[in-house]
């Protein structure tokens, strides 16, 4: 359902994109307030610290007003601006390791967990729980999610990415959703 609201949208997007091209400001803070929850929740899924996804997020849509000459219509801005977040990322943890070579196991996300949002809670804990469960799939399941579901990119296009077949990033979409239901029913209210 969220693909065919993001289709439906997409000449919306283009339209905004075209206004930002010529220097527009209220249609890039426009772009900014519809991507920046998906834009934090990849950054976060990938840094795994409140505070760091959060500058990401700036650098990303700093990054996107600067790129923004470079992006073709008719492609997926959704997934081209996910690029761009997820390479921040990647960028940012090499930075962080080089810094500190143990930085991915000295990560601290119990601090994340007092930083909470105080406008709706429950909806950052329901989100928190779902991070904690994406992050927990084993790494190329988590790839394939992430690829498919934040990046919206099909199947075809994520074994193009990543170099294995087709079947096989099937298989591992299968796999990471049949862990997620079995890691988040008890805390969401399903069955197993």
């Amino acid at each position: 359902m969220e693909q065919k609201n993001e289709r439906t949208a997409e000449p919306q997007v283009e339209f905004l994109v075209a206004r930002v091209k010529n220097g527009d400001r209220e249609a890039f803070m426009k772009l900014v307030a519809a991507y920046q929850q998906k834009v934090f929740i990849l950054a976060y899924s990938m840094v795994r610290d409140r505070e760091d996804a959060l500058d990401l997020v700036q650098e990303v849509f700093l990054r996107l007003y600067e790129k923004i000459q470079s992006y073709r219509a008719g492609e997926s801005f959704q997934a081209w601006l996910m690029q761009i977040a997820r390479n921040l990322s990647i960028d940012f943890l090499r930075r962080k390791k080089t810094r500190k070579k143990d930085s991915l196991d000295g990560l601290d996300l119990d601090r994340a967990d007092l930083a909470t949002d105080r406008e709706d809670p429950g909806c950052f804990q329901t989100g928190e729980l779902i991070h904690r469960a994406v992050q927990a799939l084993p790494e190329k399941q988590r790839l394939v999610f992430i690829l498919h579901h934040f990046d919206d990119l099909k199947y075809e296009e994520i074994a193009d990415r990543l170099g294995i077949a087709v079947g096989t990033v099937k298989s591992l979409h299968f796999k990471a959703i049949q862990n997620l239901r079995k890691t988040l029913a008890p805390s969401l209210g399903g069955a197993r």
